[in-house]
């Protein structure tokens, strides 16, 4: 226990002792940092479609679209250029217990899992009603949605999405998708239930 002591008052005097010296000026120290550019988003991703992200209604579009199709595969590329790098897909479930599942996903690991499954079956997804709230570069949307296995086929899902958006100055991007789903239990709110 002294030594431990000893060794923790060694380095407190040490430290004040470098703390009282006057900081030695070197040329690159007295200088100001430059501040680094962050790299560019679109440099960062697949060129998008200019349709998909010529305005941010455009964009909300363009995202269940490009999920949307008979079983195969999608547009991948097309689906990167919508997204920031390192976007987020959060989906929850509710357990038979009551119990929350929280599933996040990379952009990545989403494409993986939805990829095996589109390549077996079909899958459509629309907007039923969207809501936009937008504040300087950022936007926030709670986007109801209906799931088809065909156009016109009654939804076998529906829920609601909660997306967040930024834009860059030349663009707007998705940073996150997270959703959950209509249960008995959560019924989709009247206002996002039926489109206007």
């Amino acid at each position: 226990m002294n030594f431990l002591l000893a060794v923790v008052f060694w380095s407190a005097a040490a430290l004040a002792q470098t703390a009282s010296q006057p900081a030695a000026s070197s040329p690159e120290k007295s200088q100001p940092q430059q501040t680094q550019a962050l790299p560019d988003l679109a440099s960062q991703v697949p060129p998008p479609r200019a349709d998909d992200v010529k305005s941010l209604d455009a964009l909300l579009v363009a995202i269940y679209d490009v999920i949307s199709g008979p079983a195969g595969d999608r547009n991948w590329n097309r689906f990167r250029s919508l997204f920031a790098p390192q976007a987020r897909f959060t989906t929850l479930n509710r357990n038979p217990d009551g119990s929350v599942t929280v599933t996040p996903l990379s952009e990545d690991e989403f494409i993986h899992l939805a990829g095996d499954l589109f390549k077996h079956q079909p899958f459509y997804e629309k907007a039923i009603v969207n809501q936009t709230q937008v504040f300087g570069n950022i936007a926030q949307v709670f986007s109801s949605y209906e799931s088809r296995h065909a156009p016109n086929h009654k939804p076998f899902e529906r829920g609601i999405n909660s997306i967040q958006l930024l834009n860059d100055g030349k663009r707007w991007w998705v940073l996150s998708i997270l959703w959950d789903v209509e249960r008995p239990d959560n019924p989709l709110p009247s206002e996002f239930a039926t489109a206007k």
